[in-house]
């Protein structure tokens, strides 16, 4: 009897370990969103972002939380929007005590828990890797376009800017 309880306690034990590496996301989700920037310039339509060797050549967040590509301010047409919040806000929770797992659609739609974002036109680019069925995302509000939030991908380390459609 005390074998399989210690043999129950053991595969449980396990079983907790990778339910917690699931859920957990498997790579760093920034403390915190990127802070207003403090240039107003249109974004290059072919730069690049890889800063650093091994690093991707989409907007990313290094591990210390520093957002890597969102720099270019207010005045970015790119992501100037005439009717800013045009489906509402997004009430589901910010930051890296709400990470979301992606439950299908594309670029152009995709969801999770009930609500519904697109990727900025300009951003599409920027996500041809993500797995819009299976990727764990955390929703951070954008400081500086109104109308976006930012989605970033636990997988990839990779953000785009995303139009919230509506619940």
């Amino acid at each position: 009897m005390k074998k399989i309880i210690g043999l129950l306690a053991f595969s449980l034990l396990f079983s907790l370990s990778a339910f917690a590496q699931r859920h957990g996301a498997g790579g760093h989700i920034p403390s915190h969103g990127p802070a207003p920037s403090r240039q107003s310039h249109p974004a290059q339509e072919n730069r690049h972002f890889n800063d650093k060797a091994g690093h991707p050549d989409a907007p990313h967040v290094h591990s210390n939380s520093k957002w890597i590509g969102h720099d270019t301010g207010r005045g970015d047409p790119h992501y100037h929007l005439d009717h800013p919040w045009e489906h509402g806000h997004f009430t589901g929770g910010f930051g890296r005590g709400h990470v979301w797992h992606l439950a299908g659609g594309g670029p152009s739609r995709f969801w999770f828990g009930g609500f519904y974002f697109g990727v900025a036109d300009f951003d599409l680019g920027f996500c041809n890797d993500w797995f819009w069925d299976r990727d764990d995302v955390v929703i951070y509000e954008d400081p500086d376009h109104d109308g976006y939030y930012l989605a970033y991908n636990v997988r990839l380390g990779t953000y785009v800017h995303v139009l919230y459609l509506g619940a």
